[in-house]
C-alpha cells in the first residue's frame, strides 16, 4: 500500500529535501541581512532558530525517507525520532520567546510563531507513529507535515525578512 511504502514516495522526498536545503540558505540570508535587528528584538532570534528547525527537519524527514531498502518499521522509527527531536527544540524555543517578554508582550506573536511552528512537527509526528502502526494514513500525514513546515518556514522567513523592518 502506497502510504506505508516510501518507494511511491521519491519523487516528494526528493523535491522536499531540495526546496527545503534552498530555503534554508535564503533564511540564513535574510538573518544575515537584518542580524542587528534580530539580535536586538526580543523572541526574534528564536524565531529565526525555528525556522531553521523546521526547514532542517523537512532535509532529515526527506533524506530518511530516501534510503533505499528500508523496512517500514526502520523508518518509522528514523521519522519518530526525528519528529520528536524538532517538536522538542520547537517547544524549548517557544519556552525561550516566552521568556524574552516578547510572547507574553504581544499575544498575536506568540499566536503565529504557534501557529507557523507546531503545526507541521506535529503532523510529522502522527505520520511517523502511523507509519509504524500500519493504520492511519502513514505518509500522507508525513507530506503534510513537510508542507505545513515548509509554509510555516517560508512565512517566518517573510518575518524575518520584511516584518521585523516595519
Amino acid at each position: 500500500m502506497a502510504a506505508y511504502s516510501a518507494e511511491h514516495w521519491t519523487d516528494l522526498f526528493v523535491a522536499a529535501a531540495g526546496a527545503s536545503a534552498a530555503l534554508t540558505g535564503l533564511v540564513f540570508v535574510a538573518v544575515s541581512i537584518n542580524i542587528e535587528r534580530i539580535l536586538r528584538l526580543a523572541g526574534v532570534p528564536e524565531r529565526a532558530f525555528q525556522t531553521i528547525v523546521l526547514l532542517l527537519g523537512v532535509v532529515v524527514v526527506s533524506v530518511f525517507a530516501l534510503v533505499p531498502g528500508q523496512s517500514r518499521t526502520a523508518l518509522g522509527l528514523e521519522l519518530i525520532g526525528e519528529s520528536v527531536v524538532c517538536l522538542a527544540a520547537i517547544a524549548w524555543l517557544l519556552r525561550a520567546s516566552i521568556r524574552a517578554g516578547r510572547a507574553t508582550d504581544e499575544p498575536t506573536y506568540l499566536r503565529s510563531q504557534l501557529t507557523l511552528a507546531l503545526p507541521g512537527v506535529l503532523l510529522l509526528v502522527v505520520g511517523s507513529a502511523s507509519l509504524l502502526a500500519h493504520g492511519g494514513g502513514g505518509l500522507y500525514w508525513t507530506m503534510a507535515g513537510v508542507v505545513f513546515s515548509l509554509v510555516g518556514a517560508v512565512l517566518n522567513a517573510w518575518v524575518l525578512l520584511v516584518e521585523i523592518l516595519r
